[in-house]
């Protein structure tokens, strides 16, 4: 019984550990792209998204399909420095919703000399090919 016991608090143990590692990792993703948009790389800000025409981006008007859609659509709406600003997250949810996929709920800000701007995100992360990308973001 004692050996059995031991045995589920190691599974159970281990399988925190990795929940723990996930989410590093998620916040790790979304860490490097905030770093990419102060830096002005919209390139680099979008190595956070699949790269795969199924990717769905959401904002105000309305979805957006696919990786080159999505960076086209970012550079039109944020064509220069003073239009992107400086990003942050406040990154308020990250539930885990299997092995392969989590659900992060967040806010979003943009401090810029034309005027800040804000809101909230709903992203879904998917594990592809060892590797957490967003799959589809809701920002509004």
């Amino acid at each position: 019984m004692k050996k059995i016991l031991l045995l589920l608090l190691l599974i159970g143990s281990i399988h925190i550990a990795y929940a723990q590692a996930d989410e590093q990792a998620i916040r790790s993703v979304l860490a490097a792209q905030a770093a990419a948009w102060n830096n002005g790389s919209i390139d680099e800000y979008m190595h956070g998204y699949w790269n795969n025409d199924s990717l769905v981006f959401v904002g105000k008007n309305g979805p957006t399909y696919g990786y080159q859609q999505t960076l086209e659509r970012y550079k039109k709406s944020y064509s220069d420095a003073a239009k992107m600003g400086k990003l942050y997250f406040d990154l308020l949810q990250i539930r885990k919703l299997s092995t392969e996929y989590y659900f992060v709920l967040g806010k979003w800000a943009l401090k810029r000399s034309v005027g800040d701007v804000g809101g909230s995100f709903t992203l879904l992360f998917r594990r592809i090919k060892g590797k957490w990308k967003i799959v589809a973001d809701h920002s509004s």
